[in-house]
């Protein structure tokens, strides 16, 4: 990012971001710290990006939180992260809906306890009339898994088989309602999508900076948001039918 685009945003601002926050734990451990040490840090640099999303006009947020391959890690670590997360709600609700912050769910709440399960409905109720940011907590979920929810749904559903497109299938995914991610950022280098918003995605562009989740700040998004400006997304087009495109428009 040059000198000039350092405090500027670029003039195409993605609609929908999506965030796989990978990397707590290397973080963590490159500190001499044990791993529940970088989720809390990466807790707390949540707060910091949802507000860089609000200042840069970003209007729907979906964050990878837990998957529902994360409940075969060590006992202690999911323990100490549903704690984490059960924090959350206690002590941010408040903030986020001063701030215009809808929260949805993204995944299944069935393992969770009830006592949590119902703080999060609660703080979805909650927020439900704030459209400043949209913010998607995948909690317990997993792209195959949402796409094997959306099948059982519309077999129950009795939809006939020549009924289903792309459409239809959209309508019965967690994000329904929801547009799919423009851009997806996976931190920590990594380059896996990791059954993140596989159908969502399909066109999404990605972004894999090095950087740890608790060290992505607001100048590494704006830097993520600047790459995404220059990307050229075709959907399967050329690249001459998409400029024969922009002059239609323009004309």
């Amino acid at each position: 990012m040059s000198p000039d685009q350092k405090d500027s945003l670029p003039e195409r601002i993605p609609t929908h971001v999506g965030i796989i926050m990978d990397g707590n734990g290397r973080w963590a451990q490159a500190r001499g710290l044990p791993r529940l040490a970088g989720h809390r840090a990466g807790t707390e640099n949540l707060r910091r990006v949802i507000a860089a999303c609000i200042e840069f006009g970003i209007k729907y947020l979906t964050i990878y939180a837990f998957s529902t391959e994360n409940w075969a890690r060590p006992t202690d670590e999911v323990q100490g992260l549903l704690k984490i997360f059960e924090s959350v709600i206690d002590n941010e609700l408040q903030e986020l809906y001063d701030q215009g912050v809808q929260l949805r769910h993204l995944g299944r709440l069935d393992r969770l306890k009830p006592d949590f399960r119902a703080k999060v409905l609660k703080a979805i109720e909650f927020t439900r009339q704030n459209d400043r940011l949209v913010l998607n907590i995948a909690f317990n979920y997993g792209g195959r898994d949402e796409i094997v929810c959306a099948i059982q749904a519309m077999i129950r559903d009795g939809v006939d088989a020549d009924a289903v497109n792309d459409e239809l299938v959209s309508q019965y995914l967690f994000t329904a309602g929801i547009p799919d991610p423009d851009l997806i950022i996976r931190t920590s280098g990594e380059l896996r999508a990791s059954n993140f918003l596989i159908w969502q995605g399909a066109y999404s562009e990605w972004y894999f900076p090095a950087t740890y989740w608790p060290d992505f700040d607001r100048q590494e998004l704006l830097r993520a948001l600047h790459e995404f400006s220059q990307r050229q997304r075709r959907y399967g087009l050329t690249g001459e039918q998409i400029k024969t495109q922009k002059k239609k428009k323009q004309a």
